[in-house]
């Protein structure tokens, strides 16, 4: 299935935009968006790498999050051949990683207050 270029709106003619955790793609839409079929999607979720909302009547909803974590597993597999074993371990360590700076984070910003220092740099 070929990718779609989605028009992006500018400006008050826009609307609002959603929240980045507000589910507000169905299943055929989230996969236009990415270039996959809906049933790769399916497989995503009972993967557990991609896990959708889901809506009265069981309807899977995906949301601008989820949309940016397919797009990240459809580079991994396209461009760099990664099998799904390989992407879930990928996605937890980069989770993990976030995770662990946030800590450190804290942990700095703690110590700074504590000793009177200049609040740690901003990281990227």
């Amino acid at each position: 299935m070929a990718k779609i270029k989605v028009p992006i709106k500018h400006g008050p003619e826009a609307g609002p935009r959603p929240a980045p955790d507000e589910p507000c793609y169905v299943i055929s839409v989230a996969a236009q968006i990415v270039g996959l079929h809906p049933q790769t999607l399916r497989q995503y979720d009972r993967a557990g790498l991609v896990v959708a909302y889901r809506a009265p009547g069981n309807r899977r909803m995906y949301t601008p999050r989820d949309i940016r974590r397919l797009q990240r597993i459809v580079r991994l597999t396209e461009d760099l051949g990664v099998n799904l074993a390989g992407i879930k371990v990928i996605l937890n360590m980069r989770a993990q990683i976030k995770r662990m700076q946030r800590e450190m984070d804290e942990i700095e910003d703690r110590f700074a207050s504590r000793s009177g220092a200049a609040p740690p740099r901003e990281r990227s």
